[in-house]
């Protein structure tokens, strides 16, 4: 299977910077995350993940916010780390084409072939606040993406194989034949190219997308590799798994090019009781006011003046919010009768990514049951506090799946593509 480190802050948990196991100060020091980096590769995890937004998430009076920038960030965590995949989010909506291509290209070239772009649209309005705009409708969002997307692949092929000859007899560096503009007009775009940096060592970064709404699974279908997800239920993620699998065709594409990597937040202690004794404790730490503020920012529903021990109110949600999400919130009231305050309590160790807490064995049981009966082709990583969550699942989960042949053993192949089975993008 592949395991992703989903790297935030202080931990995924939205109480983990009160508990004392973390250090909130360290959430923009770079060592901190050197650390977490040179502990998943030491775990031989596929990747490490950075989420990114362009607004302050949440409330930051009562949570640990603010953080460093991905691309910036993880061009750091390359120099001190030879193997592992790092994948930074980047929104379409509120970029350029060229900067974006330009940017990954020197990640890649800067990690010797290990950087990955997971592509988001930004369904915040916060964000599009921050740029001046009202946020754009989801179709449109989708839209931009698309056109977005083969302007940097075709930026990315704009240098071909073979156009450094490097030939200091002749005073040739370059086979200009190979280098070409790209010359793009279209809805969003105009971009004459080439882009002003050579061919990456992948061709292209690994291609990552999160969303889940129809529109995001069908862009997943034709472009990403990898999908983040979320899912509740084993029943759930077989559903989705199925889903998108079966689109793939439609785009002449095969299923073992694209990988569904659902998001998993596991609390692991050397007895089950442990490990629910710090579930417990993490979930004493929340604040109901904090909870509230980001469950009624991803429904788009102010929700103050209900009771938090009162039912979930019936909400339409966003059509041009975050509509995967909104649903996954409803479904999971639904199906558990939870009152707000059990919602928010639900929400507060992944918001809505799964929880287990467990032994390593017991965590260990649930990956496999996934993988192995059609809902993963691995997982998402995200340790509830950090380091010492990330730490205990490579030190004592990554040997379980290891002794049960479920994950590798050592690093094998050169660039994050070879982690992911998936071959040198050559230009077209």
């Amino acid at each position: 299977m592949h395991l992703n480190a989903f790297l935030m802050g202080v931990g995924h948990h939205e109480a983990a910077w009160r508990h004392p196991l973390t250090e909130p100060s360290r959430i923009t020091d770079i060592g901190h995350f050197q650390e977490l980096a040179r502990i998943a590769e030491r775990g031989k995890l596929d990747s490490v993940f950075l989420a990114d937004g362009l607004a302050l998430w949440g409330n930051v009076k009562h949570n640990a916010l603010g953080g460093l920038e991905p691309l910036t960030l993880l061009a750091a965590l390359a120099t001190v780390t030879h193997h592992i995949g790092l994948i930074a989010t980047v929104s379409t909506t509120y970029n350029e084409p060229f900067h974006v291509a330009r940017k990954f290209a020197s990640l890649d070239h800067i990690s010797g072939g290990r950087a990955g772009w997971n592509i988001v649209t930004s369904a915040g309005e916060a964000e599009a606040h921050n740029f001046g705009i009202e946020r754009p409708a989801h179709g449109e969002r989708y839209q931009r993406a698309e056109e977005f997307l083969d302007v940097v692949n075709a930026l990315w092929d704009s240098w071909a194989e073979g156009s450094i000859v490097n030939d200091r007899q002749t005073g040739i560096y370059a086979d200009t034949s190979r280098i070409n503009p790209i010359d793009h007009r279209g809805t969003h775009f105009a971009v004459k190219g080439p882009l002003n940096i050579q061919r990456a060592p992948q061709g292209r970064p690994l291609l990552v997308q999160a969303g889940s709404s129809e529109d995001g699974k069908e862009f997943a279908a034709r472009h990403a590799e990898a999908v983040f997800t979320a899912q509740q239920t084993l029943e759930d993620a077989q559903e989705f798994y199925a889903d998108l699998k079966a689109r793939l065709p439609r785009h002449g594409r095969q299923p073992y090019q694209l990988k569904i990597l659902p998001g998993i937040s596991p609390i692991i202690g050397s007895t089950e009781r442990e490990a629910l004794r710090l579930e417990k404790e993490l979930e004493d730490l929340i604040v109901p006011a904090y909870g509230l503020q980001q469950l009624s920012n991803i429904l788009s529903v102010d929700l103050t003046g209900h009771p938090l021990d009162g039912p979930l109110p019936d909400v339409p949600g966003n059509p041009d919010g975050q509509q995967s999400r909104v649903r996954l919130i409803k479904d999971l009231a639904a199906r558990g009768n939870l009152t707000i305050r059990e919602v928010i309590n639900k929400l507060a160790g992944g918001r809505g990514h799964r929880v287990i807490a467990g032994t390593p064995e017991q965590i260990a049981d649930e990956l496999q049951e996934w993988y192995e009966n059609g809902a993963a082709d691995g997982f998402n990583i995200m340790p509830p506090y950090l380091p010492g969550g990330l730490a205990d699942f490579v030190d004592h989960v990554v040997p379980e799946l290891q002794v049960r042949g479920l994950f590798r053993t050592e690093y094998e192949g050169r660039t994050l593509r070879d982690r992911y089975g998936l071959s040198l993008v050559e230009a077209r």
